[in-house]
């Protein structure tokens, strides 16, 4: 069985992670290649990571940004592996034996369609940080036990396995470039192909934590991303059992809607600077997104 690890490049130096996975494959002689596409990065990047050119085969630069979506279906392209292994750049390996955790899982499960590995997070995070680092680790680093509770909604692209036909029958909706949500449709679209999706205790460390100015910033772009899906009724139905969407759902129609547009028009200089501050909690960011949203629903 060979894996094909598939890396989207986007403003990070990448050659401490491939380093780290070119030595597991020699090491543990596995049968897989590395393929990193880099997303039209700042010169600069290009330059950091033209490096590795001579130890990575397929390393692909594009001359213009594509987004999050098409450029995971690109891989597809060039992958040769019966499975594909996706990593989000800004990733660190923490673990030993993390590429043969994820192949004995295969092996074990032979009609396994696709496998996410899950994320960490330093244990602790500075004030300017504090808020994307707050978010991680009480919303999305999960453990595998409460992953499979919700295996669909626990579901992220930073760290996954998918067999190249599942992704060639149920690919990212190509139509949604910037961040946010993608990763939510894709799994939903799985879930209506009846494609299942396991869990595993086999995390990758997200080693590059926002501020919280450009969190906030990449908030504010991910429920206009989820707004532009909303808004597609297809899309919609297949979003229902997100968290925002529910709580958007149930006081669309409702007097409460007016209201909370006022309030959020009038206080909202006022929860951004309580979020930029960081230490605060999340409710005031759940407050912020159902905010955002009613607004770019209008």
């Amino acid at each position: 069985m060979k894996l094909s690890i598939c890396i989207p490049v986007y403003n990070f130096d990448v050659r401490e992670f491939v380093f780290d996975l070119k030595k597991e494959i020699d090491s543990q002689k596995i049968d897989a290649e590395i393929i990193l596409i880099d997303d039209a990065s700042k010169e600069e990047f290009k330059q950091i990571n033209k490096e590795l050119q001579n130890g990575i085969p397929h390393f692909i630069f594009l001359e213009n940004n594509i987004g999050r979506s098409r450029i995971r279906n690109l891989f597809l392209q060039y992958a040769t592996g019966e499975y594909l292994l996706f990593l989000d750049c800004d990733g660190k390996i923490v673990g030993g034996e993390f590429l043969k955790k994820y192949i004995e899982c295969i092996q074990k499960n032979p009609d396994t369609q696709i496998i996410y590995g899950g994320r960490k997070v330093l244990g602790t995070a500075d004030e300017q940080h504090y808020l994307r680092w707050k978010f991680a680790v009480e919303r999305e680093n999960l453990p595998v036990k409460l992953r499979r509770e919700k295996p669909y909604l626990s579901f992220q692209t930073n760290n996954f396995v998918i067999r190249k036909e599942a992704l060639s029958k149920v690919g990212f909706n190509p139509d949604f470039q910037k961040y946010g949500y993608e990763d939510l449709l894709f799994a939903m679209d799985l879930k209506a192909a009846n494609i299942k999706i396991d869990h595993i205790d086999n995390p990758i460390l997200n080693n590059d934590l926002e501020n919280n100015i450009i969190y906030l910033g990449k908030v504010e772009e991910s429920v206009e991303s989820l707004s532009h899906m909303l808004k597609d009724e297809a899309l919609s139905s297949k979003l229902s059992e997100v968290k925002l969407v529910k709580a958007y759902n149930k006081l669309k129609n409702t007097p409460f809607k007016v209201v909370l547009g006022l309030l959020f028009n009038i206080g909202e200089g006022g929860i951004k600077r309580k979020l930029s501050r960081g230490n605060v909690s999340l409710r005031y960011l759940d407050i912020y997104k159902l905010g955002l949203l009613f607004r770019k629903m209008k």
